[in-house]
Parts: structure tokens; C-alpha cells; sequence
């Protein structure tokens, strides 16, 4: 069933020309992978500081002074957590690739049980090619720690990006003004 979605002519028109600009995006990405994973590594280190700033002050709402030096302790760990991923993001990139490489092969054992469950359902083999993929990927990037903590962050995002690009053109086609 092919659906149709109504939406204005000039976000038709728009639509190919941002999905050009994210696939450049990602493979801007791709081709300086380093560059992008450290960029992500300073990012989540700012994330962290906001977030242990915020909850240091959130302990001056404390109910009782007790609750508040504890919830204020543990906005300053968070705090120092963060500092931590800015003085070093090499070591914060390498810290992510671990998890990501975790991720990748827990997520794609999850995806295998899941497409051995659905045998009968139609499709049910795309579900078993990714959670292998997923797996295997997981591994690659595994195995090859520490030097994938250069190449991973920023080769994975910009493939995601180029992925969301080609989405944004094909599925940008399908709407009509």
C-alpha cells in the first residue's frame, strides 16, 4: 500500500536538497572519522557537565539537608565525570567504542532470538542478516580496540547520516503538494 502525505510545494521541493546536504554530512563524517568521534566524545563531556551543574543545583531543593549533600555529591562526581571527558576525549572515544561495540553485539543477539521467534512472519530473514551484521560488527570493533576508538564513532555516524539522507530523497519523492 503506498501512502501519500500532503504537505506544502516548497517543503517538496526542499526535501531532495536536505537529503543531498545530510548524505554530504555523513560523508564528511566518514572521511574524517577521527575528528568526528572526538567532536562526539567533547560533546557528551558538555552533556555531562550540564547535567552534574544541574543537579548540584537541584540539591539546594532538597527536603532535608542529609538529601541534599548526598544529591550535591553526586552532581559534583557527575561534574568531575564530565571535566574528565574534556581533558581527555581520546580516552572518552575509546571508552564509547567499548560501549558501542557492547551495544552492537547484545543488540544483535537480541535480533537473532527475535527472528528464530518470527520464522513464520514474512521478512523474517532481514531480522536475522542484521542481528549477524550487528554481531559481527560488534566484534570487528571489539577486536580492533584501541585503534577503533579513532575510526568507529565517526565512520558510524556518518554512514547513519548518509542512510538518512538517501531516506529523506526517496521518501521526499513519495509526497506530494
Amino acid at each position: 500500500m503506498n501512502q501519500q502525505i500532503t504537505v506544502s510545494s516548497n517543503t517538496t521541493k526542499r526535501m531532495p536538497i536536505y537529503g543531498a546536504l545530510v548524505i554530504m554530512l555523513g560523508m564528511l563524517a566518514m572521511l574524517a572519522p577521527g575528528i568526528v568521534g572526538v567532536s562526539v566524545a567533547m560533546m557528551v563531556g558538555f552533556l555531562v557537565i550540564a547535567g552534574g551543574i544541574l543537579r548540584m543545583m537541584w540539591a539546594f531543593q532538597a527536603s532535608s539537608l542529609g538529601r541534599g549533600v548526598l544529591v550535591f555529591a553526586i552532581g559534583s562526581l557527575t561534574l568531575l565525570c564530565g571535566i574528565a571527558m574534556i581533558a581527555n576525549p581520546l580516552l572518552t572515544t575509546g571508552i564509547l567504542t567499548l560501549l558501542l561495540a557492547g551495544y552492537f553485539i547484545v543488540d544483535g543477539f537480541f535480533e537473532l532470538i527475535a527472528a528464530f521467534q518470527l520464522r513464520s512472519v514474512s521478512g523474517w530473514g532481514w531480522l536475522l542478516f542484521s542481528g549477524i551484521i550487528s554481531i559481527l560488527l560488534g566484534l570487528m570493533i571489539w577486536q580492533q580496540f584501541p585503534l577503533s576508538g579513532l575510526w568507529a564513532i565517526g565512520t558510524l555516524l556518518g554512514i547513519k547520516l548518509f542512510l538518512i539522507g538517501l531516506m529523506m530523497i526517496t521518501c521526499g519523492s513519495q509526497v506530494r503538494p
